[in-house]
């Protein structure tokens, strides 16, 4: 349980970071919060040579509304999102998910974007982040870019990110009109992570039929993805009880189930139907 010698640097800001890690490259690895690498660190199952703290970069940390958009800095911790005012009012999905994360000394310290950059196939920000259909800025040597949060999750613990990239800043577009939204998840009994995860964002029209739904699973394959075949079976439905449960049944459709101690297959599987189930119902019940 101990690491491997290291190089200490802490950036000043993000030009700082950039620079550093295009000096270092595959030597490298950035701490944001810690809750990952660090015990990646303590098993050796990361040994770089050098590790650049962007933990001290403010101007990674924030929340706010900018034309239209929701903007919140990669640095910025799950406690932040889960208290923040903003989001409550207009994008609820965010501190539901965030009070589900871990425990409050890892919400005090973890940020959303050192979860969504390390891509861990349990993890709960990738399902709500998907629902809502967000863009990841990422900040590299040859300026920055966005990418849809769909193409983001490559497979275990990869993401989008080029050598060299930096996660930035997550850009969401909040939805207008009736909207409901919901995060259920399955609890690993040990470590907390989603043994499965679901986010839901509805908008319901006049007359009770969804408009555009957005499903996030986790926890279920090898990355997290997005459940069209659900979201599909909602759009232009009546959300009755009878549709909602028939639209669950697609929750795991053309992915391979993750199997392990915790749960077969067919066991994952039913629980994520059940849990889309209730986060969909959950989602509309909270409809305003």
């Amino acid at each position: 349980m101990i690491p491997t010698e290291f190089e200490y640097v802490a950036a000043k800001n993000l030009d700082e970071a950039l620079s550093l890690l295009a000096k270092h490259k595959d030597n490298a690895k950035l701490l944001a919060g810690g809750h990952s690498l660090i015990p990646a660190l303590k098993l050796r199952l990361a040994q770089p040579h050098v590790l650049i703290d962007i933990s001290r970069i403010k101007d990674l940390s924030y929340i706010k509304e900018e034309g239209g958009q929701i903007r919140i800095g990669a640095m910025t911790t799950h406690y932040q999102v889960e208290s923040s005012a903003l989001l409550k009012k207009i994008c609820p999905l965010l501190p539901e998910t965030a009070t589900n994360l871990g425990d409050i000394q890892v919400r005090n310290r973890g940020t959303i974007g050192g979860s969504l950059a390390h891509s861990d196939p349990a993890a709960d920000w990738p399902a709500a982040i998907i629902a809502l259909s967000a863009e990841m800025v990422a900040a590299g040597p040859k300026g920055g870019r966005s990418i849809t949060a769909d193409k983001f999750f490559v497979d275990l613990l990869t993401t989008a990110l080029q050598p060299g990239e930096i996660l930035q800043e997550i850009r969401i577009t909040p939805p207008k009109g009736k909207v409901g939204q919901s995060y259920m998840k399955v609890r690993h009994p040990a470590s907390g992570f989603a043994m499965v995860g679901i986010a839901v964002s509805l908008v319901i029209d006049a007359a009770g039929k969804c408009q555009s739904a957005g499903v996030g699973v986790t926890g279920v394959a090898a990355k997290a993805y997005r459940a069209t075949g659900v979201e599909n079976a909602l759009k232009g439905a009546a959300l009755d009880a009878k549709t909602i449960a028939a639209a669950a049944v697609h929750v795991a459709d053309g992915v391979e189930v993750n199997r392990d101690l915790a749960a077969s297959a067919d066991y994952r599987k039913q629980l994520a139907e059940v849990y889309t189930r209730r986060a969909i119902e959950a989602a509309v019940a909270r409809a305003k």
